[in-house]
């Protein structure tokens, strides 16, 4: 049987008692691959890696070392987020790398979305290589893999970072105890485990991060606009009580400009595009409906506070037939 098919008979986790059953058969089964070996977990301070990390506590422990990568892709304020959460307050054993150049300069004029996702993959995988040539006796790379990631890798629809396995030079194995489970199950195994509202009610970010959201070739003035127009809406939507109402909501710079007026002058600048949708497993989505209130305090905000930017717009495109993300 393949083990990235989630068998028919599976029940999708929706209670805690559930989840729990499910748990335990993942402590079991973690402690039976690992053994007495170290793990590498990649530490995106997502809902998936986060819920990996505290299965991973609770099955191993101290032979878990994670390894949180600041690609300069991440949204505002998130590296500090991830280490105050993780290494101040779990208390779990985290690396810091800030690997931002080495990642912006080298998807310097890539416009291709998948050559962009393979990049940033390729990245990830090398400095895991390095950090672990950096310890002593690890073995296995754990990975935040979820079923969406599969099946979308799978189809042909997009690349994923953390699905089709590790180049032949590198002897990691992989342990990914929630690859077979869609996102609402994550969180359902998350609130069980006892990590934070905060933590397991966050947004999904893809693995690329911003790059994604940054579409053609990312350069960093854009990729700043995409960082602070996110910012904005992420403040905005807690203000208007949608924050948790809302499954995922975000801001997308695309790489081509529009003529403007600012200070009763000319402007030719970059359109930020908003996206907010509903879905209970990310195979499908539907737009959400947002007060016109709230929209116009968007665009007064975003234009008047986002350097380099004109316009805003909004994407009312259900999944199909686009995807929740623009690349």
């Amino acid at each position: 049987m393949d083990s990235n098919v989630r068998p028919d008979t599976m029940q999708r986790i929706t209670t805690k008692e559930l989840a729990e059953a499910f748990i335990a058969e993942q402590i079991a089964e973690i402690k039976a691959q690992v053994g007495d070996k170290k793990v590498l977990l990649a530490l995106s301070g997502g809902v998936d890696s986060s819920v990996v990390a505290a299965l991973l506590i609770k099955a191993i422990g101290s032979q878990l070392t994670c390894v949180h990568v600041n690609h300069g892709l991440l949204r505002k304020g998130e590296p500090e987020q991830v280490i105050r959460v993780f290494r101040e307050e779990l208390g779990a054993n985290l690396i810091y790398v800030d690997a931002v150049d080495r990642f912006l300069d080298k998807l310097a004029g890539v416009s291709d979305p998948e050559t962009k996702r393979k990049i940033i993959g390729k990245e990830f995988i090398d400095v895991f290589a390095e950090e672990a040539g950096k310890l002593d006796g690890i073995s296995f790379l754990a990975q935040g893999t979820i079923y969406p990631d599969i099946l979308e890798s799978q189809d042909g629809i997009k690349a994923h970072h953390n699905v089709g396995g590790l180049p032949p030079e590198l002897n990691f194995d992989l342990v990914e105890p929630v690859k077979l489970l869609y996102k609402d199950e994550v969180r359902v195994v998350g609130h069980t485990l006892g990590l934070p509202d905060s933590m397991v009610e966050r947004q999904p970010f893809p693995g690329p991060g911003l790059g994604v959201r940054c579409v053609g070739a990312i350069t960093r003035d854009r990729l700043e606009a995409v960082r602070e127009s996110d910012a904005i809406l992420r403040e905005e939507f807690a203000a208007a009580g949608l924050q948790g109402k809302v499954w995922q909501y975000f801001t997308v710079v695309p790489d081509f400009k529009s003529t403007g007026i600012k200070d009763g002058k000319r402007t030719f600048d970059w359109p930020v595009i908003i996206r907010a949708v509903n879905t209970r497993d990310a195979i499908t989505a539907t737009v959400e409906e947002l007060p016109w209130d709230l929209m116009k305090k968007l665009v007064s905000r975003i234009t008047a506070e986002v350097k380099g930017v004109n316009r805003v717009l909004i994407d009312i495109t259900p999944k199909p037939c686009a995807t929740i993300e623009y690349e």
